[in-house]
């Protein structure tokens, strides 16, 4: 499964890409996030409860950055296990573009599913993943507009 898109944020592009390295900034934006541990500049682990269809599950996992091209890209990877619901893999490719006094924040995720998830169906599958992934940007760029001062 693949997702990408792009929001545009009213904030500048040093105060976006701090904030997407801010694990209270994420804790808040993750749609079912529970708990989000920093271990490492490049580590975190999360507890998410997530429901898709007619299966919820409580996800725990780890997610490991590339920050190799920051300020302006990185990557994440990532892998959780749903217990009998089964599991998810995925990566992101993020990009940041200056726009004046905004940033252009583009996305280009993929994913795989195993277990009960995967037997669900691909089609309410991708518009689940679609939603919670337009629901996190939507918070996320609530959150860094509010902390961004006028």
């Amino acid at each position: 499964m693949e997702l990408a898109d792009e929001i545009v944020i009213n904030a500048p592009k040093d105060q976006v890409y701090a904030a997407l390295n801010d694990p209270e900034v994420l804790k808040q934006c993750i749609p079912g996030c529970e708990e989000l541990i920093k271990h490492s500049d490049t580590e975190l682990e999360a507890k998410v409860v997530l429901k898709v269809g007619p299966v919820k599950a409580r996800f725990s996992g780890d997610v490991v950055l590339d920050t190799e091209g920051a300020p302006d890209a990185f990557s994440l990877t990532g892998k959780g296990n749903g217990g009998a619901a089964g599991h998810a893999k995925g990566g992101a490719d993020v990009t940041l573009t200056a726009d004046g006094d905004q940033t252009i924040l583009r996305y280009d995720a993929k994913a795989e599913i195993g277990g009960k998830l995967a037997q669900l169906g691909s089609r309410l599958i991708q518009s689940t993943a679609k939603k919670l992934a337009a629901k996190f940007f939507k918070s996320f760029a609530e959150v860094v507009e509010e902390r961004t001062p006028a």
